[in-house]
């Protein structure tokens, strides 16, 4: 199951693609929302061969998954990929300089399954298609909205 979105965030590249790769950031935020993150293998400054150990809370059912950052390109791309007993997963960040304040960012997460029982779990989130996508796509647009916030604050 493929999921892709894009949002026009109104800040340079650089300061979306540093924000985007803030990973200490990133994990208390997910760590607020009730998932637990650690990070497994660190590299100071970010780069490819990152790793975490994740836990989280999905239709139901305790998903754990090791999550690689696999490619580190900035300020253009990232790509993570998360492995777990049932479910394997693809996450592409690409960003692209519309302007010299204004950037574009495009989302893509695949999710496939392992087994029988994830299977039926991404079944059941096709059959929810149109919701699950129109989260998908709020929760990137809130991000980007706080993104264009942060940066208005320290121009």
């Amino acid at each position: 199951m493929i999921f892709t979105t894009r949002e026009d965030i109104e800040a340079p590249i650089d300061f979306v693609f540093a924000q985007l790769s803030d990973f200490a950031a990133i994990e208390r935020s997910i760590l607020r929302r009730g998932a637990e993150i650690q990070r497994k293998l660190d590299h100071t400054p970010p780069a490819a061969g990152m790793i975490w150990d994740t836990s989280f809370q999905m239709k139901g059912k305790r998903r754990q998954l090791e999550v690689t950052l696999v490619t580190f390109e900035p300020p253009a791309m990232m790509r993570f990929e998360g492995i777990g007993k049932s479910l394997s997963g693809d996450l592409v960040v690409e960003l692209v300089a519309l302007s010299r304040g204004r950037t574009r960012v495009a989302l893509t997460c695949e999710l496939k399954a392992k087994n029988l029982s994830a299977r039926l779990m991404l079944q059941s989130l096709k059959l929810a298609r149109g919701n699950v996508t129109k989260r998908f796509e709020m929760r990137v647009a809130s991000y980007a909205k706080e993104l264009e916030e942060r940066y208005m604050r320290n121009a």
